[in-house]
This record gives C-alpha cells, sequence and structure tokens, in this order.
C-alpha cells in the first residue's frame, strides 16, 4: 500500500476504513462502478488470523487468509482503487461530504463505508506463541469456520459463562470430547450445567492458570498445578467492536456495540454505511462480503440519485 502525505487529496466517491475482505470488496465493486475510491487500513484485520479456511467458496484446497486479502487488495487496485496504509482517527461531517484526518492522512469523501471489524479477546499468551498456535491448528477462533478440522478431537473451551457453554454446545456436532474451561472461575446457572452434562461436556471448575502450546498437543495448567491435554482448545471469551469512529459519529448502534443498518447498509446517518464484524451479523467472511456488494451497489445508486442521474423510488 501507498503511504500518503497531509496534502489533502481530491475529492473521493468514497472512502472505506477497514481493509478487511468487507472493505476490500466494497472497493472492487465501487472502482468496477468507476467510483473514485480509496481504502484506509492499518493492517491488523482479523482475516489475517486465519491460517486456512476450508469454507470458503471456490477454494476446494482451503486459501490462508494472508493470501485472500493479497489478491482482494490486487483485484482491487487493478480496477483503480486506492489502497493507502494508515489509520483514520477523526472524521469531520461537512456539508455533503466527510473530511478523514490521521497521522500523516487528510482525504475528503463525498461517503463513508465502514468496515472497522472487530477484535477476538484473546488468552494471555505472547503473540509469537500465539501466531504459531494457531498456524498448527492449537487455537482456534471460529468453531463456524473450522469445527470440522477438530472433527473427533479433544477439545478445550475457554469460557466459564454462558458465551463458553454456547460454543462447547456448538462443538459437540464435532466431537464427545469437550471441557469446558475458565480463566477465573465457572459462573453458570444449573440449566445450563445440566444442558451441559446431558451432552456429555466436561465442566472443570478448577482455575485456568495457562497454556503450553507443543507440536501437537496443548496443555492447560490449572491452578492447583494439573495439567490436562487437549488436540486443540477455543477461546470463548468475545470480542470488542473497533467503534470509536461510529461512536464519535453518533451513529445508531445495535447490540451495544454494532452499527445499525437497514437493508442496504445504510447507518443511522445520511451518507455513511457499514459493512462486515461491525455489523451483527453471523462473523463470517462470506457475510461481510455480501455486505459489502449490497453497500456498495446502495451507495451508487444513493450518489447517482444525488447527482440526478436517476429517479427516486
Amino acid at each position: 500500500m501507498a503511504n500518503e502525505t497531509e496534502q489533502l487529496v481530491e475529492q473521493l466517491d468514497c472512502l472505506i476504513i477497514g481493509g478487511g475482505p468487507a472493505g476490500l470488496t466494497a472497493a472492487i465493486y465501487l472502482a468496477r462502478y468507476h467510483r473514485r475510491v480509496a481504502v484506509v487500513d492499518n493492517g491488523n484485520s482479523r482475516a489475517l488470523w486465519i491460517p486456512i479456511s476450508h469454507n470458503h467458496a471456490g477454494f476446494p484446497d482451503g486459501i490462508g487468509g494472508a493470501d485472500l486479502l493479497g489478491r482482494m487488495r490486487a483485484q482491487a487496485e487493478q480496477y483503480g482503487a486506492r489502497l493507502i496504509n494508515g489509520f483514520v482517527d477523526a472524521i469531520e461531517v461537512g456539508q455533503d461530504c466527510f473530511l478523514a484526518r490521521g497521522e500523516g492522512l487528510a482525504l475528503k469523501a463525498r461517503t463513508l463505508l465502514l468496515a472497522t471489524g472487530t477484535e477476538n479477546r484473546r488468552p494471555n499468551v505472547n503473540p509469537a506463541t500465539h501466531r504459531a498456535a494457531l498456524d498448527r491448528g492449537l487455537l482456534r477462533y471460529c468453531p463456524v469456520c473450522d469445527g470440522f478440522e477438530a472433527t473427533g478431537q479433544a477439545i478445550g473451551v475457554i469460557g466459564g459463562n454462558a458465551r463458553g457453554v454456547a460454543e462447547a454446545m456448538f462443538l459437540r456436532t464435532y466431537s464427545d470430547d469437550i471441557t469446558l474451561l475458565a480463566t477465573e472461575k465457572i459462573e453458570i446457572d444449573e440449566d445450563d450445567r445440566a444442558l451441559l452434562g446431558g451432552a456429555g461436556i466436561r465442566i472443570e471448575e478448577r482455575s485456568l492458570e495457562g497454556l503450553d502450546f507443543g507440536e501437537h498437543r496443548v496443555t492447560a495448567r490449572l491452578q492447583d498445578g494439573t495439567e490436562l491435554g487437549f488436540d486443540t482448545v477455543y477461546p470463548a471469551l468475545g470480542s470488542d467492536s473497533n467503534d470509536a469512529l461510529a461512536q464519535a459519529l453518533g451513529l445508531q448502534m445495535g447490540d451495544g456495540c454494532c452499527i445499525a443498518v437497514d437493508q442496504k447498509q445504510r447507518t443511522s446517518h445520511a451518507g455513511i454505511y457499514a459493512a462486515g464484524d461491525i455489523v451483527y451479523a453471523l462473523d463470517q467472511i462470506s457475510i461481510a462480503m455480501g455486505h459489502a456488494a449490497i453497500a456498495a451497489t446502495a451507495l451508487h445508486n444513493d450518489l447517482r440519485l444525488r447527482d440526478g442521474q436517476m429517479r427516486a423510488g
């Protein structure tokens, strides 16, 4: 990606903030609609965590997150989208335009598309170990994406609350050897305990002290020194939306931390659209790409209407 200076760029039709699957899909669509579009991204898309995905349609042998994003970036640039390495930390709302600023950035756009995504809460593991564990399939975050790969394995689920219960029960589709772990203490009610018990899912009452990753196995160290072995571990610790810009813009939020949108991915503020994991939906690449296609097309048609190129209705 090219770096931009503080010089104000010629007005864009759309500024996309976030260069994950949603943002890049929108950029491809808008560039092919002959729109002047730029994507600002700081290189931290959650898709980069994916060592290889086997449920992304069209790649029967799987594709890694970095490879997928690289292909999407090349495709967007091929049609004229500008990709900018940076971080937008403030947006000024003007008359029929927006001015986005960040370190070395000043971009003026008629519309905005927010695709800022979310961040998973991680267990206490150093970054290098975390990356290596992901690559070996010892640490996984998305049972919808890769539960199939954990079929028949001994699985640890970290999350001593209702969220952990839900993830453990979902994974029961793939394995009958599942243990629920907690970083502090188990806080689940009797109904959930009965649900887990009926499914044959073990509840470990002792707190998790740490994780050690070997070549093929994960060791969970408990507070009393006991060690449990697993083939893979799923943290069910929740996630945090990258919603600072949405909050600063006063956008209506749904479910507390996700941007509320209509059926065309329009937000509560005219000229601002949202797509991907920052919108309340199933967090999947295919969903993010679908959001982006809808948002980009609505945005293009809304600009056509604004410019008198089509009739309302």
